[in-house]
């Protein structure tokens, strides 16, 4: 799904014209970005957390090279589901099969 997908869903499903749905959804995400870059985490209960997680410093390899890197430690933005949102997936979305030789 895309953000376009999102705010036509959106419009179709309350009335409200396209392009007001999407300034709306656009002002969330800049909401939520402006946040995270601040440092803030955001709490949406029964959705979800945006976190802003710390990675540590650790040594990498440049491989081309054949020499290691010092990766310094940094900040990531993750999302965290919520428990009631990861249970509702886990019990409605289906694991396929694996293929059959015969398939391939």
């Amino acid at each position: 799904m895309t953000k376009a997908d999102i705010v036509n869903e959106i419009s179709e499903k309350t009335g409200i014209e396209k392009m007001a749905v999407q300034a709306t959804v656009e002002a969330f995400m800049k909401s939520i970005r402006n946040s995270m870059i601040e440092g803030r985490n955001v709490y949406l209960r029964g959705f979800g957390t945006f976190l802003v997680k710390k990675r540590a410093e650790k040594i990498g390899r440049n491989i081309s090279k054949n020499t290691t890197v010092v990766i310094p430690a940094h900040f990531i933005p993750t999302f965290k589901a919520a428990k009631t949102f990861s249970d509702r997936v886990k019990r409605n979305v289906k694991v396929a099969e694996p293929l059959k030789n015969s398939e391939k």
